[in-house]
C-alpha cells in the first residue's frame, strides 16, 4: 500500500475511477493471491506475514488464488492493455517466487531482487501508468527506483526472525545470508539510498518543503527502528516476531501517512 499511495502522489493528473480500481485489483486480489498462494506451498508452522500461529492451508485456499488471479487479470484489461500485461507478470512472478518445483525464494539474492523489483519498482509503474491522465507527462524513473529501495530497505527485516523455519524449508533468504546485525544494517543502508534519491527527485521538481514534509513522518520510524537495534546488539532474541511485528504495523502506518498527505496536497493543490 505504501507503494501504491507513493506513485499516485506522484501522478499530475489522477484518473479516479482507475485509481480505486487498481487500488482493489492490488489490495483485494492481487496481494490476498500472492500471500494465499506463498502459504499454500510453504505450509508455516510457526508464526510468517503477520501471523503468529498460521492455520494450515487447504485445496479451497489454492482454488481461491486461482480464481482472484484469473478475475484479477481479466479486469486489469479495464485500466489498459499495458497495465495489464504488467499485472499478469506480477502475478507469473509472484507463483514462480513460491512454486516449489522453481522457488525463486529459496535463492537469496534472486528472492530478494524478484520481491523488490515487483512490489517496489513494478508496483508503482503500474499505478502511475494506469491512474494517470496525461500520457505526455515524462516517467518519474528515480521515485519508481526509491520505490524500489524503500521495498528493499523493509523487506528483509520481515524476515530476521524467520531464520530457523527458513533454513528447515531449505529457503536462504537474504536476511540468512546477512546474518541478524548485517540485515539491520543492510536495511538501514537501503533506507538511506532511498531517502537519497527522493531528494534528489524532489529537488529536481523544486519540492523540497514536501521532502521535509515526509522526513516529519518518518521520525517515529526511526526511533524505534534505532530502540530496536540496541535491543538486538544486547540479545539476539530481541530479533522475534513481537519486535517484527511492532516495527511492520509502525513502518506502514507511517509511509502511508506520508504519501497519503502527498496525495491530497496534489489532489487540492
Amino acid at each position: 500500500m505504501p507503494v501504491y499511495w507513493f506513485a499516485l502522489s506522484m501522478v499530475p493528473e489522477v484518473n479516479l475511477f482507475k485509481a480505486i480500481l487498481i487500488f482493489i485489483l492490488l489490495h483485494l486480489f492481487l496481494y490476498p493471491s500472492s500471500n494465499g498462494y506463498n502459504s499454500y506451498m510453504d505450509r508455516d508452522e510457526s508464526s510468517i506475514g503477520g501471523i503468529e500461529h498460521p492455520m494450515q492451508p487447504t485445496k479451497q485456499l489454492f482454488y481461491t488464488t486461482v480464481v482472484l488471479d484469473i478475475a484479477a487479470a481479466l479486469l486489469s484489461f479495464i485500466i489498459s492493455v499495458p497495465f495489464a500485461i504488467a499485472f499478469i507478470i506480477y502475478i507469473i512472478c509472484s507463483r514462480l517466487y513460491s512454486y516449489r518445483k522453481i522457488r525463486l525464494k529459496r535463492f537469496a539474492v534472486g528472492g530478494y531482487l524478484t520481491v523488490i523489483i515487483n512490489q517496489g519498482a513494478l508496483t508503482f509503474w503500474m499505478v502511475y501508468n494506469g491512474a494517470n491522465t496525461n500520457t505526455t507527462t515524462p516517467f518519474p524513473w528515480i521515485a519508481c527506483l526509491a520505490a524500489a529501495f524503500l521495498i528493499g530497505g523493509f523487506y528483509p527485516i520481515t524476515q530476521v526472525y524467520q531464520h530457523e523455519a527458513d533454513a528447515k524449508d531449505g529457503v536462504q533468504t537474504i536476511s540468512m545470508l546477512l546474518g541478524i546485525r548485517g540485515t539491520f544494517v543492510f536495511c538501514a543502508t537501503m533506507y538511506v539510498i532511498a531517502f537519497g534519491l527522493l531528494f534528489v527527485h524532489f529537488q529536481y521538481t523544486l519540492q523540497l518543503v514536501r521532502f521535509a514534509l515526509l522526513q516529519i513522518f518518518f521520525i517515529p520510524v526511526l526511533i524505534y527502528f534505532f530502540y530496536w537495534v540496541t535491543q538486538v546488539w544486547k540479545h539476539k532474541a530481541a530479533a522475534d516476531f513481537k519486535h517484527t511485528m511492532q516495527m511492520n504495523w509502525l513502518a506502514a502506518g507511517c509511509t502511508n501517512l506520508a504519501f497519503i498527505t502527498l496525495f491530497i496536497l496534489n489532489y487540492i493543490g
